[in-house]
């Protein structure tokens, strides 16, 4: 056996693991999944989130204004836009831009970081073979608990953003919003939404990660490839395919939380009490197709373009960074 022989062997043989557990197979090459794997995947999230949201704030303003008063803004989408711009000039579609850039890339952040470490940690525990078999049940379950995360630090920030927006008078600022709200309603004021932007949030991320996940997936398996097979670009751009058809079934999901939502952090919306009793009275006031319908189509024109360009943005961050995002992978597929 000559001396090349003998190192590529030594190099092939596979590394003892303590217990007899096999490694974790990586998306690519060379991708750890350590503490700096983490760290990267949470940065990707909080920049792609921040960039996605704060570019679609104009959206988000006539969304939200069709959504706390559908009687005046009741042309759609394009005559909204006009709408605010004729009244208020076109600085107002801006409106809570700065509390969306920081409080959408701390959502971010433990979104999509989370994200990726309750999945991996799943597959460490499950095995990759059930893992694969079972991974719509950890995209949810990888989902609900990221977003519970995130959810505690959006909710004062999004408190202020919806103020802002329902109220273009209330503050000059994030900072100044946050001053007002602490001073007349206390620090359970950031929390009144806390209730509704659970269930806006929880199951739209469910939905997001869960169906762009699978349909990611089925993209691969029609091209007869794989995210090893495929180029940087080629995977960033079933990531847009993937997660517009994941951003509109999110928005529709989620679409009811999100009207209860904008109207709870309206002031003085749902009378006096708890926020159940509140949102009670809102929900019974709007109707239930009202809280289905009104403002869908803005808001799933919104989240398919959000939810497309995350999913590509976190992509690319991601390679910029020196790693790869996780994907499951089917340990029988190459037997």
């Amino acid at each position: 056996m000559t001396s090349a022989t003998a190192a590529n062997n030594v190099i092939s043989a596979p590394v003892p693991v303590p217990g007899g557990r096999r490694p974790l197979a990586t998306s690519s090459a060379g991708t750890k999944h350590d503490l700096a794997y983490f760290i990267k995947g949470a940065a990707a999230g909080g920049i792609c989130c921040s960039i996605t949201h704060g570019a679609l704030t104009p959206v988000d303003v006539v969304k939200t204004r069709v959504q706390l008063d559908p009687v005046k803004y009741n042309g759609g989408l394009i005559k909204g836009f006009k709408q605010v711009i004729a009244e208020e000039g076109a600085m107002a579609l801006s409106t809570g831009l700065g509390a969306t850039c920081f409080g959408y890339f701390v959502q971010g952040w433990f979104k999509f970081g989370g994200v990726e470490y309750f999945k991996i940690k799943a597959v460490e525990s499950l095995g990759e073979e059930k893992a694969w078999n079972n991974k719509t049940g950890i995209y949810l379950g990888a989902a609900a608990a990221a977003e519970f995360i995130a959810d505690v630090f959006l909710c004062p920030l999004e408190a202020v953003r919806i103020r802002a927006v329902s109220d273009p008078e209330f503050c000059d600022g994030l900072a100044d919003g946050f001053g007002k709200i602490l001073k007349s309603e206390g620090v359970m004021g950031f929390y009144a939404g806390f209730v509704p932007i659970l269930f806006k949030q929880v199951p739209y991320t469910m939905a997001k990660f869960a169906v762009q996940g699978n349909a990611a997936d089925a993209i691969y398996k029609s091209m007869g490839s794989s995210p090893e097979q495929m180029s940087a670009g080629g995977n960033v751009t079933v990531s847009l395919a993937s997660g517009v058809v994941a951003g509109v079934a999110a928005a529709i999901i989620s679409h009811p939380a999100d009207t209860l939502l904008s109207k709870v952090n309206k002031a003085g919306a749902g009378g006096e009490g708890t926020i159940v009793k509140r949102l009670g009275v809102i929900a019974s006031e709007t109707g239930f197709v009202k809280l289905c319908t009104v403002g869908l189509m803005p808001r799933c024109v919104m989240i398919g373009t959000l939810t497309a360009g995350q999913f590509g943005i976190f992509d690319t961050v991601m390679n910029a960074l020196g790693a790869s995002k996780f994907h499951f992978t089917n340990p029988n597929a190459t037997k």
